[in-house]
């Protein structure tokens, strides 16, 4: 696999929390947080060590290959969450690498981050 694009932030809540939410993107009730838009699918869980990684299937129906790798290091009382793009080709067209690398930033430090308060 191939690291098409990679990014780290520190999250508000400690790292066993978050961990439990990225094993279920899916969750129902008060802190909905994967909105999928046309084209996209939800992930699936391929592996996970608590508290420290999560391994996720493709968000994309036309890029069933890609997986997106979520690293977990507590960070003081947050944690620093590291996303990290892999498919089995390379991504020649910049701008549609940028495009997969904004979504999944967005999806994990906004929408995610917006349900623990911040």
């Amino acid at each position: 696999m191939l690291e098409i694009a990679r990014r780290t932030k520190r999250m508000p809540p400690p790292q066993h929390v978050l961990w439990a939410d990225l094993m279920e993107p899916a969750r129902t009730g008060s802190r909905v947080w994967l909105e999928l838009r046309p084209g996209e699918v939800r992930p699936r869980v391929l592996e996970s060590s608590e508290p420290e990684l999560v391994v996720w299937s493709t968000l994309w129906e036309d890029r069933p290959e890609d997986q997106i790798r979520l690293d977990l290091r507590p960070w003081r009382d947050e944690t620093s969450l590291g996303f990290t793009l892999l498919s089995p080709e390379q991504i020649e067209d910049e701008v549609a690498r940028r495009g997969l690398a904004y979504r999944i930033n967005q999806l994990l430090y906004a929408e995610l981050r917006y349900t623990y308060g911040q």
